[in-house]
């Protein structure tokens, strides 16, 4: 019997697009997932938060499980999955933040001087904790903790380039960060149907593990972690090529999928997903 253990994290903030149709005002907001897996002594903690004030609350919550905190494991660069490791590191000294190559050098993009403040500070006014620290590269696909093996799957391009998600079969748990999205519209606008049809490959890779639980990196938080979220993000994905292909204009896409998917959160990621997808196949023409 494992004594391995879970414990999850959702803060609400604002969602990045914020241009789209009215309507749907109730749903304009994302939330961010950070999960903590902890043993009888040690604990490791999977994705930060975006803002100072959300990473403070990440601190906060860690230190109530008295565990000492080992590993911050990054799923994959968005800053707002990384940018908490500053305070993180402020508040546990020993702790080491680990990401894949590719992961991690996607984050320093993210996380340069430049794309702060052009992108996020300007979404997020003086709350981006700065100067950046970033994950060190871990040339395995997986570590150890507490005896315990923990796995890191690439999935590839999901959401954006070189994501992955982290397995613990002992207690059959799959962190997917952002390769699976639980009752939110999914960040489309970085991908190309060629990407999409990756990602629904990346996905069913991770449903031939068979988890007990997924927690994804974006989630509504009253949503348990039922593995059917595999197939609902899969889902999405047809319909979301399905239907690029039977419209015309940016707005037709948008109120298809809305007319699909009415209650999911975060319509703002949908409208810039269906801008990119229209501007990609204007310069095809």
């Amino acid at each position: 019997m494992s004594n391995l253990q879970f414990a999850e994290l959702c803060v609400k903030r604002e969602g990045l697009t914020r241009d789209l149709p009215k309507g749907k005002e109730e749903l304009q907001w994302v939330s961010n997932t950070a999960t903590l897996i902890y043993g009888e002594k040690d604990a490791v903690l999977v994705d930060t938060f975006t803002t100072i004030e959300q990473n403070q609350k990440l601190i906060n919550w860690i230190k109530s499980f008295d565990r000492n905190l080992k590993y911050i494991y990054i799923t994959h660069g968005h800053g707002d999955h990384f940018f908490g490791i500053k305070q993180i590191k402020e508040a546990f000294p020993n702790v080491k933040a680990l990401a894949t190559k590719e992961s991690v050098r996607q984050s320093y993009k993210q996380g340069s001087p430049k794309h702060i403040e052009s992108f996020w500070d300007r979404l997020f006014p003086n709350q981006i904790p700065q100067p950046q620290i970033f994950p060190e590269v871990i040339d395995s696909n997986s570590f150890k903790f507490e005896g315990y093996i923990f796995e890191i799957i690439e999935d590839g391009f999901t959401d954006t380039v070189g994501t992955t998600s982290l397995w613990a079969p002992d207690i059959g748990l799959l962190v997917a960060g952002d390769a699976v999205y639980n009752g939110i519209h999914l960040h489309l606008a970085e991908t190309t149907e060629s990407s999409r049809l990756e990602w629904i490959q990346a996905i069913d890779h991770l449903k031939e593990l068979h988890p007990k639980f997924v927690i994804t990196g974006h989630k509504i938080p009253e949503n348990d972690n039922n593995p059917k979220v595999l197939d609902e993000t899969k889902q999405y994905l047809l319909d979301f090529i399905r239907l690029d292909k039977e419209t015309v204009t940016v707005l037709d896409l948008y109120n298809a999928m809305l007319n699909l998917y009415p209650t999911r959160v975060n319509p703002g990621a949908l409208w810039g997903s269906a801008k990119a997808a229209k501007a990609a196949k204007a310069a095809k023409a």
